[in-house]
């Protein structure tokens, strides 16, 4: 993860980009991909999205996520954001949230558990 932001924020850097990526810059670049990754899957079935994903959608598809990813980890460099630690916090709280025994097989929001 540290390789992939250091050669982000060299690419960055060499073309004197840091101006631009204020933190609430780099969060509406998120949604924008975000956004264009839901395109991909707009109006489509289940079986059209698996078609989708499977054949020559699934170029465009890596496409936006790689998208969401770039400025994601460039949002956590400016934030300060360790993202993996972060990840693992939610993921642990989740745990907490959702007890296997409370959550199996249910779509409920944990308040409603």
């Amino acid at each position: 993860m540290k390789e992939l932001t250091n050669r982000l924020i060299k690419f960055r850097d060499q073309r004197d980009w840091a101006q631009f990526h204020t933190l609430k810059d780099l969060a509406i670049s998120i949604a924008i991909e975000a956004g264009e990754l839901l395109e991909e899957f707009q109006w489509k079935d289940l079986k059209a999205q698996r078609e989708h994903i499977e054949g020559p959608g699934k170029k465009r598809v890596a496409s936006e996520v790689a998208d969401i990813m770039i400025y994601l980890l460039l949002f956590c460099h400016e934030a300060g954001i360790d993202l993996l630690k972060a990840v693992k916090e939610k993921i642990e709280e989740h745990e907490r949230k959702y007890p296997v025994e409370k959550a199996k097989g249910t779509a409920k929001k944990y308040t409603e558990l």
